[in-house]
């Protein structure tokens, strides 16, 4: 990122409204338990920053939310007293001021000082010695030369090490080395990609839109998903026509796969009514929809062009919304329902598929969601666990025998993907786990099977995972 020095833009008075813009966001995140997607987008939007200076703002959001606990390291060796007992919002300053000195090529003089005219905008003048004095500390060292004086050693404690040296916190790498499995690499690799921003990948939803058109408006191919397309070089993919009018949509491809793995797993009769139990925000719904809309199969086997139906079920009425707006371009007799997905209002085996893409810790999705990764506690994962099993249960229920489900989620933990699954079927004599790694073509480093966990480092997805299930 280039240097922002108040030399390259002219005199100013009073803080860089790019970066005043950046600490806004960054306290609706820590302190309002905002997300920064959101929150960043609607600042963007508001302050009309666009091109460079939204480039650069961004940056300075998730870079320093994604960085923070590392950077925390940093300045408790800093800082004369206790990071708990400093003010939060001063704390976010210095991060933010941390961020740009390490982890960005701005010039540590016009950050200090940018930073000191923003403490005394927002702060007063009081905080900005204490500012000046720390943050001309951090620029002292480079990120290298700070990890190697604040981190333990690889030889004595590697995960300590890598928390530092990746940010991510400690039981979260070792949930990611779990899941790994003894003896694999690749959990360094697997930390510096979640640290990489993601691309923009879009969906052309079949019927409606395809990827030549997605092409022509300036995407290329994606890798493994027939209908995805990433949008080189970031941008907005609402200017997009497909994406505006809901013909396509944005959607991760690894979100894309698994909803493609279960429409596309072996079925025999019945094929047109198809269930999302856990549908919000409704990315898999749509493109689910825009599938089971052509299968043209109906109960009993009779054949007729858009038989099919979706039914998707969202507890919360705010996104059962954006489930209904994902769904508005798809043709067809789809219904969205509000509901709790553990409390059927259906007859059991009423579906022929069912996707449970269950509430989860989200670590999957770390690259997107910058926060997440120090919001989240080892209390959430077992705290999700019942809901998820429910979840599971009743989708195999909702099927009819035959049917199929398809268990999803955006987590590599092993206790929210293997566990759950293994607990919910030691419970039934109904149901069987089935290898789905054929439902993934031409996709490689899928493991031993028989369900699939994508990662970020070697798909260049989120880290989804799925374990196919059919109804006996």
């Amino acid at each position: 990122m280039s240097d922002r020095s108040p030399r390259n833009r002219g005199a100013q008075r009073g803080p860089d409204r790019v970066r005043k813009v950046a600490y806004q966001v960054i306290r609706q995140v820590t302190a309002e338990g905002g997300y920064a997607n959101l929150a960043l987008n609607k600042a963007l939007r508001e302050a009309r920053l666009g091109g460079r200076d939204a480039a650069f703002c961004t940056e300075l959001v998730h870079g320093t939310l994604r960085w923070q606990g590392t950077y925390d390291v940093f300045l408790a060796r800093s800082v004369s007293r206790r990071l708990e007992d400093l003010d939060p919002e001063l704390l976010d300053l210095l991060r933010l001021g941390s961020h740009q000195l390490l982890n960005m090529r701005v010039d540590s003089y016009a950050a200090v000082s940018e930073m000191v005219t923003l403490t005394r905008s927002e702060l007063g003048q009081k905080r900005t010695g204490l500012v000046n004095a720390v943050l001309r500390k951090i620029s002292q060292r480079s990120l290298d030369q700070w990890i190697a004086a604040a981190a333990p050693s690889v030889e004595e404690d590697l995960i300590g090490h890598l928390a530092v040296a990746d940010a991510h916190p400690r039981w979260v790498i070792e949930a990611f080395d779990r899941a790994l499995g003894d003896g694999a690499d690749g959990l360094e690799d697997l930390l510096a990609a979640d640290n990489e921003p993601p691309r923009v990948t879009l969906v052309a939803r079949p019927g409606l839109s395809d990827v030549d058109e997605l092409v022509r408006a300036g995407a290329a191919p994606a890798r493994w998903s027939p209908y995805g397309a990433v949008l080189e070089g970031g941008g907005d993919p609402g200017r997009i026509e497909a994406v505006a009018t809901g013909r396509a949509g944005v959607q991760d491809e690894g979100s894309q796969l698994v909803a493609l793995a279960l429409a596309s797993a072996r079925l025999e009769g019945d094929d047109a009514s198809w269930l999302d139990l856990c549908a919000g925000p409704g990315g898999k719904s749509a493109l689910l929809a825009a599938l089971v809309e052509r299968r043209g199969v109906g109960r009993g086997g009779a054949h007729a062009t858009g038989a099919g139906r979706l039914t998707a079920v969202e507890p919360l009425k705010h996104r059962a919304e954006l489930v209904r707006a994902n769904l508005r371009a798809i043709p067809g007799d789809h219904k969205v329902l509000v509901g709790d997905g553990t409390k059927p209002t259906w007859p059991a085996g009423s579906f022929d598929r069912a996707l449970a893409d269950v509430p989860c810790s989200g670590l999957g999705a770390l690259r997107r969601r910058p926060e997440a990764r120090w919001r989240r506690t080892p209390d959430d994962v077992r705290e999700l666990r019942p809901l998820q099993e429910n979840l599971l249960d009743s989708a195999i229920t909702s099927v009819r025998p035959g049917g199929v489900v398809a268990y999803v989620t955006c987590s590599p933990h092993p206790d929210e993907t293997r566990a759950v699954v293994d607990a919910v079927l030691a419970r039934r004599s109904d149901a069987q786990l089935e290898d789905a790694r054929d439902l993934f073509p031409g996709v490689p480093d899928l493991g031993a099977g028989p369900d699939v966990q994508l990662w970020p480092h070697l798909h260049g997805t989120d880290a989804m995972y799925l374990a196919l299930i059919r109804r006996t």
